[in-house]
């Protein structure tokens, strides 16, 4: 009978993707998981395999590392190192004539993109290579010695396999859902996420040192964080926080991650402009959960941005309630990164579990912009010397706010607020569109204020003349209190109406000054210009309570470039004019762009690959016409964005009807988004769908 001879080979990708859970994700190779077998077919002519007359050698070659695994008749799988065992002969006729062989990786594998080989050595001494393909391997969070294993199904479905995401922003008090498409199943992303880790700094200079580190997570994390921002290497998104987005795309009109990663790509691997923290957050999310490691984005409200380590966040204002650009520190209203699931045995035991990552460009973490991974237990118990940045995040959540009313440099007043930073920390629900609130994870509240970090060296600090804590003393025993309070959730279009209460504590009338102050601020720094004040005199009796209703108007407040939320700060000083003594009350919010409604024809029979029907609805609530484009956008539900020109008069309700085939099964998002140019603003809207297969 003739030799045996290799024919063909099978990387059967069809089987071995559903086993893997990789099903779905885009690749030009086949997707695998570490730690789990899988099979290979062989298909030959000749006689039958005889392992005393020749032998088989798979290679697994990874850049500059390869490994050959020899076909053993028989053993185990291994969780430490590659093995390969034939299985059986395929059934079926003899001219069928296939061997099945079962490789499997070990759980610590580097994650990337293998080239895979086949030796055949006779007693002959011939050999003879033949081609088997590429692979790419992930991590496996379904495997218990994988460092990134989550042993919830309902998790490792939230924060592996779904592409739904919620982000959450605006101020503690008035939080909107923003919808986010994390298209990890989009055509060519997994190997778009692949070249990020191709063209990371840490890859160019030693290539064979980055690709045994990818076997660790927190190194993979440590290097995407980098790589999603463009400030040290060729990163994928470049921030923009100017308002002007002119050359680029305004951040707030982004839907999903795919666009961005696509972009990037297509133009040779060069940033993307532009973004902002939660687009940051939501395509690292993206390319974490496309490697297998467990992840999900994390809103803070009221996130300190501490740039000299001293835990304490200084604001400023006049006398007449204007916020101050004084100080290098600054309170973002929101801030937003992610949290992936991972071991940490760098840290010894108590560490593992959520681990906070942020790609938002803040503060240099050994020489690049990035930050994490910081353990979210270490967070919560102090520890500030566990690596990575731990310090930064914990102040983040934790550091006070030192409330200063100063004229030529004088310090008129000081306050402290122990509670503003860190309000709200929170996620997205898994199975849900809701709000899951986390602040527990983060903080402790007997020692919110227990821990100080030393105040860094050289630290640039402003000295002003005055008593700072004989202010302080004196601040519980003022003759008068202030408080504001918004009268009703701000909406893009309405009047901004509030009520300013004051107190006279004191059994004596006083004659007092009031100074009321609004600004325009971006959520991540201090106000800009004052866009509306009112100034004027109050004559208050004896412990009396007066409380005055002021409104800004739509034309007062409205901006320049098209955003979907408007941020204000909202200052009152009411100064006594005998003792000279001065309070402040001071507020930050949202100002919410209406939504947009989408709805599905059929909602509880939606099938894979049978047409359906949405439609989303707007009702115009402005005086006056308004115009823009429209995008819907579904992964696995759309193949192409859906764009249209829209026109809607004052009042009047818009209803357009999308048409769309369900691609795959499960949890799915149709989202829309409506960029108004005048007033300048962007609406969203969105529905999930729970698609049955066919």
């Amino acid at each position: 009978m003739d030799a045996f001879r290799v024919r063909t080979i099978n990387l059967q990708q069809v089987q071995n993707q559903t086993s893997h859970k990789t099903e779905g994700l885009s690749s030009t190779t086949v997707v695998l998981r570490r730690g789990q077998a899988f099979t290979v077919t062989i298909n030959y002519e000749g006689r039958p395999f005889d392992p005393l007359k020749e032998k088989m050698i798979f290679q697994i070659v990874l850049g500059p590392l390869s490994v050959d695994v020899p076909v053993s008749t028989s053993g185990q799988p291994s969780l430490t190192q590659w093995t390969a065992i034939l299985e059986r002969s395929v059934p079926g006729t003899t001219a069928s004539r296939a061997l099945s062989v079962s490789l499997s990786s070990p759980a610590s594998a580097s994650i990337g993109v293998y080239t895979l080989q086949l030796r055949v050595k006779t007693g002959l001494g011939v050999e003879k290579t033949h081609s088997v393909g590429q692979i790419t391997l992930l991590c496996n969070p379904w495997c218990k010695a994988d460092s990134v294993f989550l042993e919830s199904e309902d998790l490792r479905t939230e924060y592996v396999k779904s592409d739904i995401g919620v982000l959450f922003k605006g101020s503690p008090d008035s939080i909107f859902p923003r919808p986010w498409s994390f298209d990890q199943y989009e055509k060519g992303i997994l190997d778009i996420c692949m070249k990020l880790l191709q063209l990371s700094p840490q890859h160019r200079a030693n290539m064979r040192t980055d690709l045994q580190e990818r076997s660790n997570p927190v190194y993979i994390g440590r290097v995407i964080s980098a790589m999603v921002n463009s400030n040290d290497d060729k990163g994928v998104i470049m921030g923009n926080w100017s308002g002007n987005y002119r050359d680029g795309v305004n951040p707030s009109t982004w839907t999903g991650s795919g666009d961005i990663l696509k972009k990037w790509a297509e133009t040779q691997f060069s940033p993307v402009k532009y973004g902002q923290c939660w687009v940051f957050a939501a395509v690292m999310c993206t390319v974490m959960r496309a490697l297998g490691i467990p992840t999900r984005v994390i809103t803070n409200f009221n996130s300190a941005h501490d740039t000299d380590g001293n835990m304490v966040i200084e604001e400023y204002y006049d006398e007449n309630g204007k916020k101050l650009s004084i100080s290098s520190d600054s309170i973002w209203n929101f801030h937003v990164w992610v949290e992936s699931w991972m071991k940490r045995p760098d840290l010894g035991q108590g560490y593992d579990g959520w681990q906070v990552l942020d790609a938002t460009p803040q503060e240099r973490s050994g020489g690049m912009f990035r930050c994490g991974p910081a353990s979210l237990k270490a967070i919560y118990q102090q520890k500030v010397e566990a690596q990575y940045d731990v310090p930064f995040v914990y102040a983040e959540v934790n550091a006070d706010v030192r409330k200063v009313i100063v004229r030529n440099r004088t310090v008129l007043s000081t306050s402290v607020d122990k509670r503003r930073v860190g309000a709200l920390i929170c996620t997205k629900r898994p199975g849900s569109t809701r709000m899951q609130d986390v602040t527990s994870e983060y903080k402790n509240e007997r020692d919110l204020s227990a821990f100080r970090l030393p105040a860094a060296a050289g630290a640039e600090r402003y000295a002003f003349r005055g008593e700072d804590e004989d202010v302080v003393a004196r601040e519980a025993s003022k003759g008068v209190a202030v408080s504001l309070k918004l009268l009703k959730p701000p909406v893009v279009g309405e009047n901004i109406s509030f009520n300013i209460t004051i107190v006279n504590n004191e059994a004596a009338p006083k004659q007092l000054k009031k100074h009321v102050n609004a600004q325009n601020k971006e959520y991540n720094r201090n106000p800009t210009g004052t866009f509306w004040e009112a100034h004027e005199e109050v004559k208050i009796g004896p412990n009396e309570t007066v409380t005055t209703k002021h409104e800004i108007s739509f034309k007062e407040y409205m901006q320049k470039e098209a955003a979907e939320d408007t941020l204000v700060n909202l200052a009152v000083v009411i100064e006594d004019v005998k003792s000279q003594e001065r309070v402040l009350a001071a507020e930050e919010f949202n100002i919410r762009s209406p939504t947009l409604t989408v709805q599905i024809q059929n909602e509880l029979s939606v099938i894979n690959n049978a047409p359906q029907v949405a439609t989303v609805s707007f009702v115009n609530p402005f005086n006056t016409a308004v115009s823009g484009e429209l995008t819907v956008s579904g992964s696995g539900l759309l193949e192409e964005k859906v764009q249209m020109r829209v026109t809607i008069q004052p009042r009047e309700t818009m209803r357009k009807p999308v048409n769309f085939t369900p691609k795959m099964a499960g949890s799915k998002m149709l989202s829309a988004s409506l960029v108004l140019t005048n007033p300048p603003t962007v609406l969203h809207g969105f529905t999930t769908i729970n698609v049955q297969g066919s």
